[in-house]
């Protein structure tokens, strides 16, 4: 899941996550990636794995549709709709949805990895 093209990380993310599959989820970051679960509160690494985690543990597929990729250098910003709709684990209705602004960096390697997740992207609040 080499990601050598900014504008296919988050179809990337998406293959991951409908395979449940966090290892590889993790491989998208970089080792100090950030995740905003709100505006305002930010988790790293064991925090950002286990928040993605709980999404994983909801069972439902995420769909994402990308609007907008901004490159600069070895900097990307990402902003794209994201819909997880489904039954859950406990055959209750699961409905999230949003615009997350995700930043992205090419290493060394020439692959992206996300830097700052972050879903909530447009919702007001925090700083």
């Amino acid at each position: 899941m080499a990601v050598s093209d900014p504008a296919t990380l988050p179809q990337t993310f998406v293959e991951a996550f409908n395979a449940k599959d966090l290892a590889a989820i993790d491989r998208l970051f970089e080792p100090g990636a950030v995740r905003v679960l709100r505006p305002g509160v930010v988790v790293s690494g064991d925090g950002r794995r286990q928040a993605t985690s709980s999404f994983l543990a909801l069972g439902v597929p995420i769909e994402i549709s990308l609007r907008h990729t901004y490159v600069y250098d070895d900097t990307a910003l990402l902003i794209g709709d994201f819909v997880i709709d489904g039954a859950g684990p406990d055959g209750e209705r699961v409905h999230i949805e949003g615009t997350a602004t995700d930043v992205a960096r090419r290493g060394p390697d020439g692959l992206w990895r996300y830097i700052i997740d972050n879903p909530p992207g447009v919702e007001t609040g925090g700083s």
